[in-house]
């Protein structure tokens, strides 16, 4: 049980990171300098791990999102 104490203690410090710091598929935190390590997903509002999203690729899902399997949104035009 002292053991377990001080494992509580040790783990218990430091400073808590915010949820949309981790990849909603792999559930690991995403490095530092986020927007190089993620990319942004406008489908469903999360942002997904480089190593999740190379992953959808090498699966065959370069055309759709990893996470929710929608198309990509089709870009607007403009009108003049």
């Amino acid at each position: 049980r002292a053991a377990e104490l001080k494992d509580e203690k040790l783990y218990g410090q430091g400073h808590e990171r915010a949820e949309g710091d981790f990849c909603p598929i792999c559930l690991l935190a995403i490095p530092f300098r986020m927007n190089m390590h993620s990319e942004f997903r406008a489908c469903c509002m999360k942002k997904v791990c480089n190593g999740c999203g190379l992953a959808g690729e090498k699966r065959g899902l370069s055309r759709i999102c990893p996470l929710c399997r929608s198309p990509p949104p089709k870009k607007r035009s403009r009108r003049s």
